[in-house]
């Protein structure tokens, strides 16, 4: 079965060129002009990968995320932007993307960011789906944190993370570990995302004090469930 794409672009040259070069890798893609397009499709019809500007009339790319996350928390969302200054990476982040690309690019490396995500499968070596922490039930491939007081689901690279965590819960996990693991990066403004993400999970978990994750200062994180 083809892999669906929603790309919002509002630059019709790079649109054409982008979409040109995804339908020749055998995509099918949807090209909208602005964000407001962009969302009227993601409504109409399920896709497998969002790629969205970020800088767009009518509504931005970030804008645009949010609104996505409401209706779909597992579709994962890449941005193009042509701003590299770390706050906007990180308001990507929050507001739902998984990862990013900045202006200039080559389209080898948007097929490589792209792979990461149509693969849907990190590097650890571990075939557990399902974790138990305290109150908790991880289920990683479903994308679901299950507490007695309800579920939640979480993006992939929410998912992707916490895995990570799980997997090595007997150790500290450096944290150009876990970059170059679920990112294949480890610099510094990937550093700060991972901040983001470690975050949000803090706040997904913390209905059960005993399930922790903790920071080594300087090293990295480790997942505590105290007994």
């Amino acid at each position: 079965m083809a892999t669906h794409i929603l790309l919002v672009e509002d630059d019709p040259s790079l649109g054409f060129v982008i979409k040109d070069n995804l339908t020749h890798k055998g995509y099918l893609v949807e090209l909208t002009e602005n964000g407001e397009e962009g969302l009227r499709a993601f409504n109409e019809r399920p896709f497998d990968l969002c790629i969205l500007d970020v800088m767009m009339p009518k509504k931005d790319g970030f804008s645009l995320a949010q609104a996505i996350r409401e209706k779909n928390k597992n579709v994962p969302i890449l941005f193009i932007t042509a701003k590299s200054m770390l706050e906007d990476k990180i308001t990507g982040f929050q507001s739902g993307g998984d990862d990013y690309i900045v202006k200039p690019f080559s389209m080898e490396e948007l097929f490589l960011r792209m792979d990461v995500f149509l693969r849907r499968s990190t590097v650890v070596v571990n075939t557990d789906t399902s974790f138990a922490l305290g109150a908790f039930t991880f289920d990683c491939q479903n994308l679901t944190l299950q507490h007695t007081s309800g579920a939640k689901t979480l993006t992939q690279k929410e998912a992707e993370v916490l895995k990570l965590l799980c997997v090595n819960r007997q150790r500290v996990m450096k944290r150009e570990e876990i970059l170059t693991t679920v990112w294949g990066d480890d610099d510094y403004f990937m550093g700060r995302s991972l901040d983001v993400f470690i975050s949000k999970l803090r706040k997904y978990l913390k209905e059960d004090p005993k399930v922790e994750i903790v920071n080594y200062h300087g090293v990295g994180f480790r997942l505590e469930v105290g007994s």
